[in-house]
């Protein structure tokens, strides 16, 4: 049984079982993804879907009426999601990372604030705070202040109550973050239909027009100067790049799960034609089951890294102020390389499974380019060479990688 958001109201009476809740979502999902993906609607059925199961509000405290859920159940989330349709499972990661954003850049108060009202509303969260992206201008007024300029890539953009993005402070130059709502006079919309993957992800880019923003809604710096970040603050990196990384697995298995029932129903390309009948089934190529187990240990590989790099995280988060730059800095490592072998895991998978199945993964009745399509898509936007220079600097001379949120 789905479980409501309503239903979310005494965390001591009972413990909702999200993994179970996420499971039924993607097994709903699973049953016309490849017909959806291939309409391109803006995913507004999806994200009703989202909201009434509580899996928006996950993340929020249990006192509130959100799931009281951790990280590690919202990356296990995401993942399942991802794994029946990728860009449903990128738009709640990115929705989850977002959604906390007050809480990593905020004051106590402001933060308490906007989880309130976001719990209440059971918004749903997009926008970018990634530093490669042109900054927009936050210029003071007589009310607060006035957001200009244009943001190209805005996650979740076609579907979000609110919006987070990367500002520069007029005069100052330092980056911001500010919530925005999309439905203010001079935030417009110029569409995002034209990736070939993630077409249901919703993102595209946003055009702000002088853009009213109260003083409340800058939530706080993005600089990463020393001193500038609070160590609580600076896991807001690791934590959104262990999403990119459960996104990553997610599609990757969920790949492989499709053709595996594929594979253990039809001939593989690689095995010489016969009309004689197949007793047991199809004859079990040699040749397919090798690359069947390569795929199978990169896949495990990549998971029990990010499993490492997730409790590592969760330690840091524990300590909160009391982490050091030491231990941050080596938590950001290890998301970084998660990050990396999910996006080579994902590449990997979704263009040699294809191989395995032959020319039949062409057929647009399976839908199995729509994964390959989805990782691609995404490790274009979030290429794994900048994380790998990172890590390999850390590892030779000890440096520690800077402040960088994906995108």
């Amino acid at each position: 049984m789905t479980v409501t958001a309503d239903e979310v109201t005494d965390a001591g009476a009972w413990q909702v079982d999200w993994l179970h809740t996420a499971r039924e979502m993607a097994d709903d999902l699973a049953t016309d993804a490849a017909e959806r993906e291939q309409a391109g609607k803006t995913p507004l059925d999806e994200v009703a879907r989202l909201r009434e199961s509580g899996l928006l509000t996950l993340l929020a405290p249990a006192e509130l009426g959100g799931g009281g859920g951790d990280w590690r159940t919202a990356y296990a989330v995401v993942r399942t999601v991802a794994a029946a349709d990728g860009a449903i499972g990128h738009l709640l990661g990115h929705h989850y990372v977002l959604s906390r954003s007050a809480g990593f850049f905020a004051d106590p108060g402001r933060a308490a604030r906007i989880e309130r009202d976001s719990t209440a509303g059971r918004w749903c969260w997009g926008g970018g705070i990634a530093s490669h992206e042109p900054p927009l201008i936050l210029t003071p007024s007589v009310d607060g202040f006035l957001l200009h300029g244009h943001q190209r890539h805005t996650a979740g953009v076609g579907v979000a109550d609110r919006l987070v993005v990367r500002a520069a402070g007029y005069g100052t130059g330092e980056p911001l973050a500010v919530l925005v709502d999309p439905a203010r006079p001079g935030v417009v919309s110029d569409g995002g239909g034209d990736t070939f993957g993630l077409r249901l992800a919703a993102g595209g880019g946003v055009e702000f027009d002088s853009v009213p923003v109260a003083a409340d809604d800058v939530l706080g710096s993005l600089s990463p100067d020393e001193g500038d970040l609070s160590p609580s603050a600076s896991l807001a990196a690791p934590t959104a790049r262990l999403v990119s990384a459960h996104f990553c697995l997610g599609v990757a298995e969920g790949l492989l799960a499709e053709v595996r029932e594929h594979g253990r129903a039809v001939r593989s390309s690689w095995q010489p034609f016969s009309t004689q009948p197949w007793p047991g089934g199809p004859p079990q190529d040699p040749s397919a089951l090798t690359a069947y187990g390569e795929l199978a240990v990169v896949a495990r590989a990549a998971s029990a890294l990010a499993d490492q790099a997730v409790d590592a995280l969760m330690r840091g988060l524990a300590q909160g102020e009391d982490l050091d730059d030491e231990k941050c800095a080596e938590i950001a490592v290890l998301a970084s390389a998660a990050e990396a072998a999910a996006s080579r895991a994902a590449q990997e998978i979704t263009t040699r499974a294809l191989d395995v199945v032959g020319a039949d993964a062409a057929s647009v009745r399976h839908g199995f380019d729509r994964f390959w399509r989805n990782a691609r898509t995404h490790t274009l936007r979030e290429p794994a060479a900048p994380r790998l220079r990172e890590i390999g600097d850390y590892f030779l001379n000890g440096a520690h990688p800077p402040f960088t949120l994906p995108a």
